[in-house]
This record gives C-alpha cells, sequence and structure tokens, in this order.
C-alpha cells in the first residue's frame, strides 16, 4: 500500500507506518486541532500528467485534520499514485479538485478505513468553480477540464491545465512554510510564518514583518500658495509608500504619525520656484512641542532645491508636520516641489 495514513487503521499499523507519517505534534489552529497542509521537503506531491486524462501525484507527506473530535491523521506516499480525470462535459469545462482522502467508518458514513488520493469532479458551467471537499480531506491540486475532453480528442493540456493548491504546516512551533493562500489567522502570538519574501510574525490580530519596519513617504499633487512672513503647514495629498496606514491619513493631511515609540528619520524637500525669499522648511513636532529648521535658501531664482534628514525621537502617537515660510507671497506653486518622509530607526 503506498498511501498510508498512520493511527487509522484499527490494527496492523506498522513501525514503517510510524517512521514515515509525521506523527509529531504540528502546528495548532486550536486547542484541539491542526493546520493540516503537506509537510515541506524536496517537491511533496508533486503533479505531473503521465496520460491525456491520467494525473500522477509524486510521494510526500502530509497532515489531513478530521473534526475536533476526531484528530488529525498523518500520512505519507511512498510511491507515485496515478488518478484518471473523467472525460469532459458536451458543452461546458469544468474544474476537479485533486486531494488526500481519509475515510474512516468510526466518524463518517463511508464504512471504510482508508486513505486515498481520489479525484473530487466539479460541476461543468460557463464560469466553473473547484467543488467544495467531504470532510477529513486536503486539496493538493486543481484541474480545469475543457469542454469535450477526452483520450480520444488529445485529453487535457497539462501545461495549463494544472493549479497548484498545496498549502504547507510545520510542527508545532516551526515556520509554516509559504504555500497556496496567506489569507489565514495566526493560532497564538508569536507563531510564524513564510510570505514568500520573507518572515512574518502574528501578534494576536495581523501578520507583521519580522523585520520591524515603519515607514510613510509622502507627496502634494495640487497647486497651493504661500502667504508672506507666515509659516504654513503641507497638507499632504497622496502617498508613495506606507507600512502603517495611522502614519499618514487624508483627515489629517499634514501629519505624518509615529505609530511606535523610537527613533525616526524625518526627510523634507523643497523646489522653491522664483520670488521666494527667505525660504525656509521647518520640521514642527506635536503642533509646536519642537521645532527644527531643515534648510533655507535667500533668494531663488527659480527650481532651487534644498533636502535635509533628521533624527527626531518620538513616542507612539507624535506628529511631526512640515511647515514652510517666505517672506514674499507665492502663487501657484506646483504641488512637485514638495516631498517628506518618516522612518523608523528603531528603539529609542
Amino acid at each position: 500500500m503506498t498511501v498510508r495514513a498512520a493511527w487509522l487503521l484499527p490494527t496492523g499499523q506498522t513501525r514503517e507506518d510510524t517512521r514515515l507519517a509525521p506523527v509529531g505534534p504540528m502546528a495548532p489552529t486550536s486547542e484541539l486541532t491542526s493546520r493540516d497542509g503537506v509537510i515541506a521537503g524536496g517537491n511533496p506531491l508533486a503533479a505531473s500528467g503521465v496520460g491525456p486524462m491520467q494525473l500522477q501525484i509524486g510521494t510526500g507527506r502530509a497532515l489531513v485534520q478530521g473534526t475536533t473530535p476526531q484528530g488529525a491523521y498523518p500520512i505519507v506516499v511512498t510511491s507515485p499514485e496515478t488518478v484518471t480525470l473523467a472525460d469532459g462535459d458536451p458543452q461546458y469545462g469544468r474544474v476537479d479538485a485533486v486531494v488526500l482522502r481519509v475515510q474512516d467508518g468510526l466518524y463518517d458514513t463511508s464504512e471504510q478505513t482508508a486513505v486515498t488520493i481520489e479525484v473530487i469532479q466539479g460541476t461543468p458551467s460557463a464560469t466553473p468553480t473547484a467543488p467544495a471537499l467531504p470532510p477529513a480531506a486536503l486539496r493538493l491540486w486543481e484541474v480545469t477540464v475543457p469542454a469535450g475532453a477526452s483520450a480520444g480528442v488529445g485529453g487535457i493540456n497539462w501545461s495549463s491545465a494544472l493549479a497548484d493548491r498545496r498549502r504547507y504546516t510545520a510542527s508545532a512551533g516551526g515556520i509554516i512554510p509559504r504555500g497556496w493562500g496567506l489569507s489565514f489567522p495566526g493560532a497564538y502570538d508569536g507563531q510564524y510564518r513564510d510570505n514568500g519574501t520573507g518572515l512574518e510574525r502574528w501578534d494576536g490580530n495581523d501578520w507583521r514583518s519580522v523585520a520591524e519596519r515603519h515607514y510613510v513617504a509622502v507627496r502634494k499633487d495640487d497647486l497651493y500658495s504661500l502667504a508672506a512672513s507666515r509659516y504654513t503647514p503641507v497638507r499632504w495629498t497622496g502617498v508613495d509608500a506606507r507600512s502603517d496606514t495611522s502614519m499618514w491619513t487624508p483627515t489629517n493631511p499634514t501629519r505624518l504619525v509615529a505609530p511606535v515609540a523610537g527613533l525616526y528619520t524625518t526627510y523634507a524637500q523643497q523646489t522653491w520656484p522664483g520670488g521666494a525669499e527667505q525660504a525656509r522648511v521647518l520640521v514642527v513636532k506635536n503642533g509646536g512641542v519642537q521645532e527644527w529648521h531643515m534648510s533655507f535658501v535667500a533668494r531663488s531664482n527659480g527650481g532651487q532645491g534644498s533636502a535635509a534628514a533628521l533624527p527626531v525621537v518620538l513616542k507612539a502617537g507624535d506628529y511631526i508636520e512640515v511647515s514652510l515660510y517666505t517672506s514674499a507671497a507665492l502663487d501657484n506653486v506646483p504641488g512637485r516641489y514638495s516631498y517628506a518622509a518618516l522612518r523608523w530607526e528603531g528603539p529609542a
């Protein structure tokens, strides 16, 4: 038998079954359930077309979760298994699912005690969707079966018909590998997963990058005017990059807000049009608690720019604003002349 499950058969589980199947505690999803999925290592349970309507599933290991009282089934496929898909509907295409399925007569109506790789056939439709799965089944692959497909007319184009639906699991406390789908919550604070580009940690509400980063870069898109001899806060109109939505919102368009406490670098860039006199860029903390002059231009003949960076210590909820000053009034200043950013460097 090449598809084998540990702790399924009433009798006859061998020592080899126990050695090959992943019988250790796996990543939890609740107090008594585990995250089912494929065990990473090589290319487990890979799929390849071996005939016009036949698909072969390679070796690998997995965990299939049943109901809460039923528990989870450790499974191993020790030799490739071949499944045959039914001919296509004469009129419509369909999507079939290739699954690992456990039948346990103690918990279902199958009156069977078996684990298999099988095809769950979808419903033909003008807009076909993948079928729902029976209990204790793990989706591995989906196959789009075109209308009229059969061995006699060439079968299925495996290069385009296969969709990888393997999701992965890991041992308890391990990092969950990237697989199909990232829209799942963590089970406990401090759980880790690989999102495909880096590690994330579950904080109880969201997955957060392990390499903690907080940044926002804001821009101004509209023309603006500056009154003479007055500091005017820049009202930003959008963001080019933002890690935390709270760092800039349209309801407080002048503010760049610190989401956590620490040392930040604030950046301010300003290009002055012709006619600007005694022009200054000022960074203001919390409406005037502290102020820093970033740059000064005595007189601009047009297109004269300056940029500066400044380290500032902020508490969570503190904010900075960029204010502009010129002793001569200016009208119709292009929004692209102003730019700013705030970046968290680390704890203070």
